[in-house]
């Protein structure tokens, strides 16, 4: 029985002395990855900015072709 205590005991130090350093590689990780997700958020928003841009401009342009054509009849 003293082995078992034994043995079970130095499983559990192993245990803690293994995921020594785990916590700090794990902040490290999410904060990279927080800043990637950041990043990309960014420039997904500048790109779907720049998409609507570029939609209101060419609905603009067909609303002067409109207008134009209505005044030249």
């Amino acid at each position: 029985m003293k082995n078992l205590f034994a043995f079970g005991f130095l499983a559990l130090a192993l245990t803690v002395a293994s995921c020594g350093n785990n916590t700090s590689k794990t902040e490290e990780t999410a904060d990279s990855l927080k800043g990637i997700v950041d990043s990309t958020a960014g420039a997904l928003t500048d790109s779907i900015n720049n998409v609507a841009d570029s939609a209101n401009k060419a609905i603009d342009s067909t609303a002067q072709v409109i207008d134009s054509t209505k005044n030249a009849q």
